[in-house]
């Protein structure tokens, strides 16, 4: 037990490790995880790290998607709404056929339904792949508010797909009416009951007194309630966790309600995230070896094996391409009709769509999820071939495309243009000159006529008035800081109602502004 205890958490010093090197080469840390996974895995009586499957969805899945539902952008998400879900939904069923029917036809004994398990195991792409290489390199808004609005709903449809095929292959026949009204439930049942639970716990923020630390937890604890209970109910837990996130996150000012309980949320969520991120990753490739034993035991040669992951891989590759400029034709057709989000996408940006497809951590839980034994006694057929697909699927995606993707973007030179959003200087200036007009009207109506009584409250004035830069904290009052606070939280408001009526600028810049009135109050504050 000890020397299990040992080993894990060398693991934990493994990711940092292989993380830190990541940032050091610039390359996507996901990538390097995999690789360190792989070559521990080949390391000689270390003992083999297992998860329980039915634990795999409920530990890593609600919140890594919590995270990115509280992150993304609602404002952005909704301007650009037609084409995330026609990738989230249309583009996911699209390749989850595709892959259905290429492995009926060219893997012997796969039956359609288990094609569909697979195809429902690797349709959908990692945001978290594509989120730490987009990170080292600047692309336009929209494309990576796509890739961040399509991986929070493509999961939902991908493992819809994979349970409705599992049932399929558990029971051997497929009932479309059933199918239809239980889609419908999961669909609209876990989303309801995400906006329900995420309302219980904004009033219970509300009612009762909660401190730094409750918050922190209670954010912790929201996605995984909120994941539990729809799926108790055979409802979306996907869906559940990512309608509640994107609640919660439109009011991220009631549920961390102080300067200090946003600060440390932040910071919590991001350590928390980061490790478990880092344990997904290194999963994929110390799971090599128990899949090798299992090909062995099918009596699959690992050349055939690896012939059919290079298929699979293929084919959603070129699934991606063409649904990426399907929906470039499908927006110039529809431009004249309607309004689009980027009425002239150009070329450029359907090929670097095709090209950010790597899959990962949802794709391994799906398939590590898959039962050894079905219900009725059973073994699952083919279960470590899919494995084995899903492993190269993975590795191949992550590493062809996620070394690949910089090179690409440098290539293709897309232009910095966010379309009708302002740019990062107007933005700036914009925000700041309105920062400033807000504290200065705040304190002229109401503190006025004492700037003759304290020279300190002069000072506050102009530091507003004349854009002031002077570390004015340490000659301030006690009385003159908790008006300078006052006037922070005149600021948060203005700020989060001009992003709800400004549609032309960026919600990354008005949080940006927030934290910074966070750190401004907590440095006053200590």
């Amino acid at each position: 037990m000890v020397e299990n205890f040992i080993y894990y958490l060398g693991l934990v010093l493994v990711i940092i490790g292989a993380i830190m090197l990541a940032n050091r080469l610039k390359v996507a840390y996901p990538i390097i995880l995999v690789i360190a996974g792989l070559l521990i895995s080949f390391i000689p009586g270390l003992p083999a790290m297992k998860i329980d499957p039915e634990l795999i969805f409920i530990i890593f899945l609600p919140p890594l998607l919590y995270e990115a539902a509280f992150a993304v952008s609602w404002k952005e998400l909704w301007r650009m709404r037609r084409i995330i879900t026609s990738f989230a939904f249309i583009v996911v069923f699209l390749t989850a056929i595709s892959v259905a029917f290429i492995a009926n036809s060219f893997i012997p004994g796969f039956s359609l339904a288990l094609g569909f398990v697979l195809g429902g195991i690797v349709s959908p792409p990692d945001a978290v792949s594509a989120g730490a290489i987009l990170k080292f390199i600047k692309v336009p808004r929209n494309v990576s508010t796509l890739l961040e609005g399509e991986s929070l709903f493509n999961d939902a449809s991908s493992l819809i797909i994979f349970r409705f095929a599992m049932v399929a292959v558990a029971t051997g026949q497929f009932v479309w009416q059933e199918a239809a009204l239980s889609f419908g439930w999961m669909m609209f049942g876990g989303l309801g009951i995400g906006l329900l639970l995420a309302f219980v716990f904004l009033e219970i923020e509300k009612i009762f007194p909660t401190d730094v630390n409750m918050d922190a937890i209670l954010s912790l604890v929201a996605p995984y309630v909120m994941y539990i209970a729809a799926e108790e109910v055979h409802a979306s837990g996907v869906l559940a966790v990512v309608s509640g996130g994107l609640y919660l996150s439109i009011r991220r000012h009631e549920v961390f309600r102080t300067s200090e309980s946003r600060l440390r949320g932040s910071n919590v969520w991001e350590s928390f995230v980061f490790l478990i991120n880092g344990i997904v990753f290194l999963l994929i490739g110390l799971d090599l070896p128990e899949i090798m034993v299992g090909l062995h035991k099918e009596g699959i040669s690992l050349s055939e094996a690896v012939g059919y992951g290079l298929l699979i891989t293929a084919v959603l590759i070129i699934v991606r391409f063409l649904a990426s400029f399907g929906a470039l034709f499908t927006t110039l057709i529809m431009r004249n009709f309607i309004n689009v989000a980027d009425r002239d996408p150009g070329m450029k940006v359907p090929v670097l769509l095709g090209w950010t497809g790597m899959r990962g951590v949802v794709s391994l839980a799906a398939a590590l999820s898959i039962p050894v034994i079905m219900e009725n006694g059973q073994p699952f057929p083919h279960r470590d071939l899919i494995l084995f697909i899903t492993f190269i699927v993975i590795l191949v995606t992550l590493i062809l495309q996620g070394l690949t993707l910089p090179g690409l973007i440098k290539q293709l030179d897309l232009p910095e243009s966010q379309g009708k959003l302002m740019s990062e200087e107007e933005s700036e200036h914009f925000l700041r000159r309105g920062m400033r007009h807000v504290a200065f009207s705040y304190l002229n109506e109401n503190y006025k006529d004492r700037r003759s009584e304290n020279e300190y409250f002069n000072k506050l004035m102009d530091r507003w008035e004349q854009e002031d830069k002077e570390d004015s904290g340490h000659i301030m009052s006690a009385e003159a800081k908790e008006i300078y606070f006052e006037t922070l939280e005149q600021q948060r408001i203005w700020l989060r109602e001009e992003n709800r009526r400004n549609p032309d600028i960026d919600e990354e810049f008005i949080r940006h502004y927030l934290t910074r009135l966070d750190l401004e109050e907590e440095r006053l504050r200590i």
